[in-house]
């Protein structure tokens, strides 16, 4: 079917990854699983085949490629039904280098940028504390200058990529009377003194590394700013448009997957002398789901769309978030369902998906706080405005 979004260039570059995801990544699903680590070398192998900097330029290992690229890319992530390495991918390409790319200097583009997309470092992006989950404006992580350096003091918590990764992306308050405005962008290699992560263990996502992350009197050199200092904050929110519709695209993949293999399930098992697929309940509910799904898809690349051309496109990131990730839940214990007992066992994929996309409504922004974006877009004519386009123009 021909479709307005992707060319036979894009259907090419989505048969070169699944190929790859299905050699590579899903037979090493359950032992990545059981380990609880993505082995260094698939990262290495990815860069090699230009996965992880699509959308950068040339100039720093990059692709240079339009955004749908990201998309099929992102959607056969999803597709390997391995929801931690779906996140850990995720966060390196498009969340810890996002502000590296826009606003870091060019040495940090070199030190940082280059390395990631080639694979030979991993990133993480530390937002989040203890005490402040969405609220960023609250983060209590400071970082005190003290001659050419910055001193950091805090934590953050549930970090992907925060124990295993070779850097990390960090909010910190350098302003503490400040609010909003007063909150900055740092790097920290997380072999630097006083930097310390603690590995946590999760209901899903079972083979990323999500860490509590300590920073005790850690120094920093002062370079190490990404961008101005206090306008972290700004540089954040631009951001997470793109961390919403980057977990919107992977959980599409994701939902997918799950209908595939419940659909050969239910041609292959036998219930009353007939495959139960012939019955009326289950055809209907699975009718439902995949309904929903091609719904939530084309809003999603929608949003896509509109990532690619340039605009703001909070509203639809918001809806797009919103709406994939609550249809994530229910697409794939319906899909469970259906597997009876077996779908409650291990060994079978369904149940690490019905795991995995629990945290779905959860992370990279609730369900309830995209509620309220949305409501306040409709209800008080909210506006937002692209803070890296302003910095552009400069």
């Amino acid at each position: 079917m021909r479709s307005p979004y992707f060319t036979k260039d894009h259907e090419l570059f989505r048969q070169t990854v699944r190929q790859f995801m299905e050699n590579e990544v899903v037979p090493q699903a359950d032992v990545w699983e059981k380990d609880q680590r993505i082995p260094r070398d698939i990262w290495q192998k990815m860069g090699a085949l230009g996965f992880l900097g699509i959308n950068f330029p040339e100039t720093y290992g990059g692709a240079a490629a339009d955004f749908f690229y990201s998309v099929v890319f992102l959607e056969e992530v999803g597709r390997t039904g391995l929801g931690g390495f779906a996140a850990a991918v995720a966060v390196q390409q498009y969340m810890a280098t996002a502000h590296l790319y826009h606003v870091g200097s060019e040495e940090l583009k070199r030190k940082y940028l280059v390395p990631s997309i080639s694979g030979e470092k991993v990133g993480a992006l530390a937002i989040t504390e203890p005490n402040t989950g969405s609220d960023v404006a609250n983060l209590q992580t400071r970082a005190v200058r003290e001659g050419d350096h910055y001193v950091i003091n805090g934590s953050k918590t549930f970090i992907t990529n925060g124990v295993y990764g070779d850097f990390v992306t960090v909010a910190v308050k350098t302003d503490p009377d400040a609010g909003l405005d007063g909150i900055s962008l740092i790097v920290v290699d997380t072999d630097t003194p006083g930097f310390s992560a603690k590995k946590l263990r999760k209901m899903g996502w079972h083979c990323s590394d999500t860490g509590e992350l300590a920073f005790d009197e850690v120094r920093v050199p002062t370079t190490h700013l990404i961008g101005e200092e206090n306008r972290g904050f700004y540089y954040i929110m631009e951001s997470f448009q793109l961390e919403r519709l980057v977990g919107s695209l992977t959980a599409i993949g994701g939902m997918e997957k799950a209908l595939d293999i419940t659909l050969q399930y239910i041609s292959e098992r036998e219930a009353f002398g007939r495959p139960i697929a012939k019955f009326q309940a289950i055809r209907h509910t699975l009718a439902d789901l995949a309904a929903e799904l091609e719904a939530a898809k084309q809003l999603t690349y929608h949003a896509a769309y509109l990532c690619d051309q340039g605009e703001t496109f909070v509203r639809e990131a918001s809806m797009a978030k919103l709406i994939t990730s609550e249809l994530g839940k229910k697409l794939v214990d319906g899909c469970l369902q259906f597997f009876g007992g077996y779908g409650y066992m291990d060994e079978y994929p369904i149940s690490r998906m019905y795991r995995d996309a629990r945290v779905g409504t959860i992370a990279g922004g609730t369900s309830e706080i995209m509620r309220e974006i949305i409501s306040r877009i409709m209800i008080e004519r909210v506006r937002y405005e692209s803070i890296y386009q302003e910095k552009a123009s400069e």
